[in-house]
């Protein structure tokens, strides 16, 4: 029998489940009550491989983060973008580019619900969806209440062929202005190059006095909020969540 793929495994959490939404390329997470409610944008990573039959928005992870998200009374979105690998002009490279047009909508689709209170809005990425928050760092719309970034890739890696402006790191430090609230989750079995990324780019914001709080997994592997059922990894996730919530508050 194969073995489940890593991101067909279940949640960490087991949060009371909920009837998601399915329009276009997000899913709608609906928290109970009156809105408009605040909301947050989940930013899967990549990139995706050609043959994927199961798309992000299908996962456990991302069903169990937008469920979890609804039961603290916030709306959540999960949008899924178009983070592939294309033929470039010096070979393949990986298209952040059009994945973030594809954010980019998805949060003005977001605002401009009515079930959402526009000024009240957080953007979560995950993994390679990491290098997706470069814009938002550097512009920092004053209704982005809070980054959260979640076993990121915070700096193009060589072999990706990655647009070079995909850099959250070198945004921090760019004119504007303040950085919103920013949360890190890093694990300890981290591979390397990811690792490395994050610790530049936490060096980079102290540099630009720019506060990070960050919470340490350190059992937990790339992916710990699907393949570490722990303790360490359940408490984890819900201090994230937590923190996101509190940053959206009125």
């Amino acid at each position: 029998m194969d073995e489940t793929p890593s991101f067909l495994r279940p949640f960490v959490l087991t949060p009371p489940a909920r009837p998601h939404e399915r329009v276009a390329n997000l899913d709608w997470y609906v928290p109970d009550g009156d809105g408009p409610h605040p909301a947050v944008l989940l930013v899967h990573g990549g990139p995706l491989p050609p043959d994927l039959n199961v798309g992000p928005r299908d996962w456990p992870v991302y069903r169990g983060y937008g469920c979890l998200l609804a039961d603290l009374g916030v709306l959540a979105v999960a949008v899924e973008h178009r983070m592939r690998v294309v033929d470039g002009p010096q070979g393949p490279a990986t298209d952040c580019a059009t994945a973030a047009l594809d954010v980019a909508a998805a949060v003005d689709r977001l605002r401009a619900d009515p079930r959402v209170d526009g000024e009240r809005i957080a953007l979560w990425f995950f993994s390679g969806g990491g290098l997706l928050s470069t814009d938002w760092l550097r512009e920092r719309p004053s209704w982005l209440r809070a980054v959260a970034l979640t076993y990121p890739l915070l700096a193009p890696l060589p072999a990706w062929g990655v647009d070079p402006r995909f850099a959250p790191g070198a945004a921090l430090g760019g004119p504007g202005g303040a950085v919103p609230p920013l949360l890190l989750t890093r694990v300890g079995r981290e591979r390397a190059e990811l690792a490395e990324a994050v610790a530049v780019f936490l060096d980079g914001a102290a540099d630009a006095d720019v506060r990070v709080e960050v919470i340490d997994v350190p059992g937990g592997q790339h992916g710990f909020d699907m393949l570490d059922h722990t303790d360490e990894s359940r408490r984890a996730v819900e201090r994230a969540a937590d923190w996101v919530s509190q940053r959206l508050a009125p």
